[in-house]
C-alpha cells in the first residue's frame, strides 16, 4: 500500500491525521474528547461498540468516522443523513467536525437516548434525531448519505434511494466485502460508485458514489 493510503496504526496517528486533514478548532477537539469519553462510559451500560475496540477508540471509531467527512467537504452540500447511526458513528463525529446539518436515523430507543444526551451536552444544535425505522422517516433531499453498519448494500441503497438527488454523495464503508457487494448491484447503480481504501483497516474499503438512485420497483428483483 502506498504512503498515500497508509493505515493509521496508533491512537496518536489517528489524532494527527484528523488534525492534518480536518483541522479541528480547539472547541471541536474538546467536543471530540468529550464524545469519546461519553461513548466509553455509555458502553458500560449498553453495547454500543465492541469492548475489544475501546483501547483503539480513536482509530477504530473516531478516525474511522472522520475519514468519511474527508470525502465530502463541499460547502453548502446540505443535509447529511446517517443511517443506522447507533452511537453516532459517523454522524456525531461529522456534526462535531463540521457545520453540516445532520440527521441521525436510529430505531433503538436507548441508543437514541444516548444520541440526544450527546447532542445536548455538546450543544450540537445542527443535529436532528429520527427515532424510527428508515421506512418511516419522512423523505427529504440529502446532500450526503452515510451508513457505517446498517444493512446489506443492495437493501441499504434501495431503502435510502428516495433521499437521493443528482448531487447526493454516498459514503458507505463496507469492510472487506465492498467490491463483492458492489458487483452484485444493478449496473445502473454500480456506475455511480467507486472504491476507496479505508484509513483504519488495510483490507477494508469505502464505496463512494454520487447521484440520484431510483428505488427498485416493488415486486421485482
Amino acid at each position: 500500500m502506498s504512503s498515500d493510503h497508509a493505515v493509521l496504526a496508533s491512537e496518536a496517528e489517528a489524532r494527527d491525521w484528523i488534525a492534518d486533514v480536518l483541522s479541528p478548532t480547539a472547541e471541536q477537539w474538546a467536543r471530540l474528547e468529550r464524545f469519546a469519553a461519553m461513548l466509553v462510559a455509555e458502553n458500560a451500560r449498553q453495547n454500543l461498540i465492541a469492548a475489544s475496540t475501546v483501547p483503539n477508540l480513536w482509530v477504530r471509531h473516531i478516525a474511522d468516522s472522520a475519514q468519511l467527512l474527508a470525502f465530502d467537504q463541499r460547502d453548502g452540500a446540505g443535509l447529511w443523513v446517517d443511517l443506522g447511526s447507533g452511537p453516532g458513528l459517523p454522524g456525531l463525529v461529522v456534526a462535531i467536525l463540521s457545520e453540516r446539518p445532520v440527521l441521525l436515523v436510529e430505531s433503538r430507543r436507548r441508543r437514541c437516548d444516548f444520541l440526544r444526551e450527546v447532542a445536548e451536552a455538546l450543544d450540537l444544535r445542527h443535529v436532528a434525531i429520527a427515532e424510527a425505522r428508515l421506512e418511516a422517516v419522512e423523505t427529504r433531499p440529502a446532500g450526503t448519505i452515510s451508513a457505517r453498519a446498517f444493512a446489506p448494500l443492495d437493501r441499504l441503497i434501495d431503502l435510502s434511494a428516495r433521499f437521493s438527488t443528482e448531487s447526493t454523495r454516498w459514503l458507505l464503508p463496507k469492510g472487506r466485502n465492498a467490491v463483492k457487494e458492489l458487483a452484485l448491484l444493478p449496473r445502473a447503480w454500480q456506475s455511480l460508485f467507486h472504491v476507496e481504501h479505508s484509513r483504519t483497516d488495510a483490507e477494508s474499503r469505502i464505496l463512494v458514489g454520487q447521484g440520484r438512485i431510483a428505488p427498485k420497483k416493488r415486486g421485482k428483483a
